[in-house]
């Protein structure tokens, strides 16, 4: 935590006095109300809120890749099946499970 080192840092600039004396002298509300707390703070949040976007962007990218993959696998179903294979080899061929192509199917029909 930021103040564990604003704290450590307080101790070996000032090598002659105890952690105790140092608390003493700085209390817990003082040292949040400094500008290099203060500072640090807003350089944290602006690193999280970052970090934040960039794993949801990530995130977004990786589920787009998997929901294009899948659609792509949907979409060969008919060809695979008009050239003869069966609804389990189709699903075994595309990693897909039979209930999946079934439903392709079905959807097909319908329309």
């Amino acid at each position: 935590e930021l103040l564990q080192l604003i704290e450590t840092i307080l101790v070996y600039k000032l090598p002659k006095l105890s952690r105790t004396e140092i608390e003493a002298m700085f209390s817990l509300s003082d040292l949040r109300q400094t500008k290099v707390y203060q500072e640090a703070l807003a350089e944290g949040i602006q690193a999280g809120r970052l970090e934040g976007i960039q794993a949801g962007r990530l995130e977004g990218i990786q589920a787009g890749r998997l929901e294009g993959e899948i659609q792509g696998k949907l979409k060969s179903i008919p060809r695979l099946l008009a050239l003869g294979l069966t609804v389990e080899q189709v699903a075994q061929a595309l990693e897909l499970e039979v209930e999946q192509v079934t439903k392709v199917i079905q959807q097909s029909s319908d329309s």
